[in-house]
């Protein structure tokens, strides 16, 4: 608490945005401000006898047609880099998210390891609550952001869960959609889109306004035979 308290004014007339462990983050049309919030930095490192790890500092270029600038800290080139984990979310250079879903799918299959050698019993009422804490977290955490494009990334997360399914006593021959009705369960795929419905349910009766109004417009049509709410369609 003393550390928070000391470093308080840290981000004191920082113009880019400023987030947790020190991410700076701005436009390309803002580079000049982006250096500048740099230099302000090392100055107040500076003032309060305070030094950054310049060899841990990097800088992660978002977007196609990026120029990759390259910025210094006290006169120290920072070094380009391709991912950065942020809040346990792997984020790389185009923003496809291959790598934070293959993070993903090996946390999920090391944790089933886990559960396949520590555990002898086979049981549906054992494996399916193991399975829900400890193995399908590692699938959902945050999918909201990075959020699945591509068929085979899809499928990579799927047979995570196909292969957990498959450990259930009696299960094992059977097709994977069977499994999913017998025990009861959906899909990873269904999952995502049920969390996105509701999320998109709870803006629509006015949750999350303001983060939900800068993404969606709602259309207010008084004709419509339902709630009288539609979202707008637009590019995205």
């Amino acid at each position: 608490m003393l550390f928070n308290v000391f470093i308080s004014d840290l981000d004191d007339g920082i113009k880019c945005t400023c987030a947790d462990d020190t991410k700076l983050s701005g436009e390309v049309e803002g580079r000049a401000t982006l250096q500048e919030d740099l230099d302000r930095l090392e100055e107040w490192a500076n003032k309060n006898l305070m030094k950054f790890k310049k060899d841990k500092c990097k800088v992660l270029h978002l977007g196609k047609h990026n120029p990759g600038v390259q910025n210094t800290l006290a006169s120290m080139k920072l070094r380009s880099s391709s991912v950065e984990r942020d809040l346990r979310v792997l984020e790389d250079h185009k923003l496809n998210m291959s790598e934070q879903c293959a993070a993903a799918a090996k946390q999920a299959r090391r944790m089933l390891g886990c559960i396949k050698k520590i555990i002898t019993s086979r049981d549906k009422e054992l494996i399916i609550p193991l399975c829900s804490v400890l193995f399908r977290p590692h699938l959902q955490y945050c999918v909201q952001f990075w959020s699945l494009l591509h068929k085979k990334v899809v499928d990579r997360l799927e047979v995570a869960q196909r292969r957990g399914a498959k450990m259930i006593k009696g299960l094992g021959s059977h097709l994977y959609e069977e499994r999913l009705r017998e025990l009861g369960l959906f899909s990873l795929e269904k999952r995502r889109l049920k969390g996105n419905l509701i999320t998109m349910f709870q803006f629509l009766k006015g949750g999350y306004k303001e983060d939900g109004d800068s993404l969606f417009t709602r259309g207010h049509m008084e004709k419509m035979r339902s709630n009288g709410y539609k979202l707008l369609l637009r590019r995205f």
